[in-house]
């Protein structure tokens, strides 16, 4: 196509495949489905929601640059253009980084047109056109002929008259005349210089925007100079606007107050040691594993209910951080890690409530830097935002850990994009995270502040400061895993970013190799179990770094845990070694574990401690009568009977030896231990039972699904794909055609043939090897007009070569509406 494009279809047809391949790929929402041709894509691409997501998309300059086209003559000069950016003093730096920003519109296709003849989409345009209920992010009011729309035409003359202009009978060129005023600095400079000063404070104030004030019926002085000037007009009864003229002006031509040509540095760095941070973060990368592993101990016979509405209660919650010693904040950010993981999840259950799944316990038996890859690949690509919690969503409702409502779909591409700006530091290099902020704002200066329409139909759409708020998340949530450290990332951190695509959001499968390759780096950083402990002479064991597992399991049930840190200090008590008893130790095992496992010797106080509980421990049996006691010493039972304490247990003495009660026998246990007594269960045959709980795990369950952000980006084959076949389209849509006879359509609809014709074309272009143009409506009766060229035509069928999708197919012939000769040179 020669000559000046009139349209965005005809701009779009003069596109390289490689220009369409951008525009799909930066605005995948064109492709579902795939559009019949070019002018079908131009109509998509200029649709409200098309727009917004498009708009939404653009960093600070690109957008500062719509918005002035916005605010422009349509079409507009990129000289224009250049002036309304860089102001009449111009700025280098501006001017410098403009065809850029003209260059990413037209590539997603919201600009078109020769550089002499800028358009912005139309819907473009009203999105970022001001009015009264819209004002314009350039602060700038409706043109003078805009404002005056309504204005009698005698009112305009007396403002004609008073600015000085020559008289005229012409509205029109009223306006003109009036806007010409306006724009013209020499002439506009001498009329301000006769403005009173409080005149001119008046503009100073709506200079910036909004550009609208109030006014009563009689105006003080110097604003009734500025309403019989033209300077302030009216916007309503009592409303008045700065015009949009006047106001660039004022502004020295510019239509943003501080262009943004360039990103906000990365700035102040604070220089660390890499190993220094690398050491840090493996520190808080093993800390993590901790804490969720120990939140996995915690839920090992269940979790808390799970609320008729989803999500954990707010008790639970603090609860859940007491036991992990946390805040209840990031308690819940350690609950959503393992939710991520496939490590937690609601048992389906009637009486639903959480607990570990069957993926625990095989996460649990990796080694550390295998099991930091599975969380950190649930972490990256999640959109549950724990962060959430706590607040309310739009229906005033507080939102739960592991509740619904948390998913928050710019989560993983904020996460990402925030790690990716610290991997373009120096290795060990760290920056103030208002740095980072600042630069993600630049960005995506829209994101979260105009939502899709279809944003209200999610439980919560996203908020004005979203974008901020995910990303000062992300820097908190990468600091507590140990991607990054001292709040520099590390050298693991920076593989999992280095690996990824730069322009799309990786599959999972990448995400685990970026993970698996992350943690290949960790694994040297991080502490080497031990498998010993240093028993002390106050009751006390001192593990002086992380335990192996099977260790620290036992020496959990033998003794409580007092204290965590570098180094972790464990108690030994009577209760404790009674739990170690009741786990079918005994008394010579818990000696020779000790004494197998301590770098010091046992202290005598803590042998004597596991003698002494042995020696009672099982002395006296329980069992079920509705419960009894069983002892071969009738003096202690004699004893149990004439304590007052036992009264509630309700004993009564059977035999010499036995004394039977009323209640069950977990509630004789508890009952006696009460006392002091050191009771053990037995089983119907005698024996003693050990008391060891069973873990309770969900069925299995897989990892939440992230809700994606839009429609997924397209992979290359699907692109290319996707051009041959609007190419196609397009050709059978605009290829020149021999005339069909009556009975036939106006143009561009599709063809109509009768049956005979139909059939005898398509075998004389089975003769000739020639290709047709057809109209062809399809099981669901969706029309669409085709280039085909006829292979065979039998059984009511034509099978043929379809350019529009590229492929060999057939159609009944019946479901053809016309066939049509090409024309010599369209073939």
């Amino acid at each position: 196509m020669t000559g000046t494009p009139r349209t965005l279809a005809e701009e779009l047809r003069t596109r390289t495949d490689s220009g369409l391949l951008g525009l799909l790929r930066a605005r995948p929402d064109l492709l579902n489905p795939v559009p019949g041709d070019i002018t079908q894509l131009a109509t998509r691409a200029g649709t409200r929601a098309s727009v917004v997501r498009a708009v939404e998309r653009l960093d600070k300059f690109a957008l500062q640059t719509a918005e002035a086209l916005a605010v422009a003559p349509d079409p507009c000069p990129q000289e224009t253009l250049g002036a309304l950016m860089a102001g009449d003093a111009g700025d280098p730096a501006v001017a410098a980084e403009l065809p850029r920003a003209v260059a990413a519109l037209r590539a997603q296709a919201l600009v078109w047109g020769p550089d002499d003849r800028l358009r912005l989409v139309r819907t473009a345009r009203e999105l970022l056109t001001p009015s009264a209920t819209h004002p314009s992010p350039t602060g700038l009011g409706p043109t003078v002929a805009e404002a005056t729309a309504g204005m009698s035409p005698g009112r305009l003359q007396e403002i004609i008259a008073t600015a000085g202009l020559p008289a005229t009978h012409d509205p029109v060129t009223a306006v003109a005349a009036l806007t010409a005023l306006f724009a013209d600095r020499t002439r506009m400079t001498a009329l301000l210089d006769t403005a009173p000063a409080e005149s001119v404070a008046v503009l100073d104030k709506l200079l910036w925007g909004p550009p609208y004030g109030g006014v009563t019926d009689r105006p003080a002085p110097h604003l009734q100079w500025l309403l019989d000037r033209g300077l302030l007009l009216p916007a309503g009864a009592r409303n008045v606007v700065l015009p949009r003229e006047a106001a660039l002006h004022l502004r020295a031509g510019r239509a943003h107050r501080t262009p943004e040509p360039a990103p906000p540095a990365l700035a102040p760095l604070t220089e660390r040691d890499p190993h220094l941070v690398d050491g840090a973060a493996a520190s808080q990368a093993f800390t993590a594993l901790a804490t969720v592993e120990e939140l996995l101990k915690e839920w090992d016979l269940g979790g808390p209910p799970v609320l008729r509405a989803g999500g954990m209660s707010v008790r639970d919650l603090k609860r859940t951080a007491a036991a992990l010693d946390t805040t209840e904040q990031l308690a819940a950010f350690w609950l959503e890690l393992a939710y991520a993981a496939g490590l937690v999840a609601s048992d389906g259950e009637a009486d639903e409530r959480y607990a570990a799944t069957p993926a625990a316990e095989e996460w649990l038996e990796l080694p550390d830097h295998e099991r930091w890859a599975a969380l950190v690949a649930g972490w990256l690509p999640a959109t549950r935002t724990p962060g959430l919690v706590g607040t309310a969503d739009p229906k005033g409702r507080a939102l739960a850990a592991l509740g619904p409502h948390l998913d928050r779909s710019p989560a993983p591409e904020v996460r990402r994009r925030a790690l990716a700006l610290l991997a373009t530091l120096p290795p060990g290099a760290a920056v103030p995270a208002t740095a980072v902020l600042d630069r993600l704002a630049w960005e995506r200066p829209l994101r979260g502040a105009a939502p899709a329409p279809d944003a209200a139909d999610t439980p919560a759409s996203t908020g004005p400061d979203l974008r901020t708020r995910l990303a000062q998340w992300t820097l908190t949530e990468a600091e507590l895993l140990g991607v990054t450290g001292r709040g520099a990332l590390a050298a693991h951190g920076r593989a999992l970013i280095d690996a990824e695509p730069a322009a799309a959001i990786p599959t999972p499968a990448e995400t685990h190799t970026a993970a698996a390759r992350a943690a290949a780096l960790l694994a040297p950083h991080l502490p080497e179990p031990l498998d010993h402990v240093l028993l002390q002479a106050d009751l006390t064991a001192v593990a002086p770094g992380p335990l192996r597992r099977p260790l620290a399991e036992a020496l959990g049930v033998l003794a409580d845990i007092e204290s965590k840190g570098g180094a972790t200090v464990y108690r030994f008590t009577p209760a404790s070694v009674r739990r170690a008893l009741d786990a079918g130790r005994s008394a010579a095992e818990l000696q020779d574990f000790l004494t197998t496992h301590s770098r010091t010797p046992v202290p005598q106080p803590l042998s004597y401690l596991i003698d002494d509980v042995a020696r009672r421990h099982g002395q006296l049996r329980i069992g079920a009568a509705a419960a009894y006691i069983r002892c071969d010493d009738d003096a202690l039972l004699s004893e149990i009977l004439a304590d007052r304490r036992a009264a509630p247990l309700r004993l009564r003495r059977l035999a010499p030896t036995v004394l039977a009660a009323q209640i069950s026998p977990d509630q004789l246990l508890d009952g006696l231990r009460s006392m002091g007594y050191a009771p053990a269960a037995e089983s119907a045959t005698g024996d003693v039972l050990i008391a060891r709980a069973d873990s309770y795990r969900t069925p299995p369950r897989t990892a939440p699904t992230p809700v994606p952000e839009g429609p997924p980006s397209p992979d290359p084959a699907l692109l290319a794909a996707a051009v041959r076949a609007i190419r196609a389209g397009d050709h059978a849509a605009t290829a020149e055609r021999k005339p069909v006879p009556a009975p036939t359509t106006t143009p561009g609809a599709l063809p109509r043939t009768t049956s005979a014709e139909t059939l005898a074309t398509m075998q004389a272009a089975v003769l000739t090897s020639s290709a047709v143009w057809i109209g062809y409506v399809n099981a669901d009766g969706a029309a669409s007009q085709r280039v085909i060229a006829p292979v065979r035509v039998e059984g009511g069928f034509v099978t043929a070569y379809d350019h529009t999708s590229d492929e060999v197919r057939t159609y009944p012939l019946h479901r053809i509406t016309g066939v049509a000769e090409l024309a010599d040179d369209s073939a």
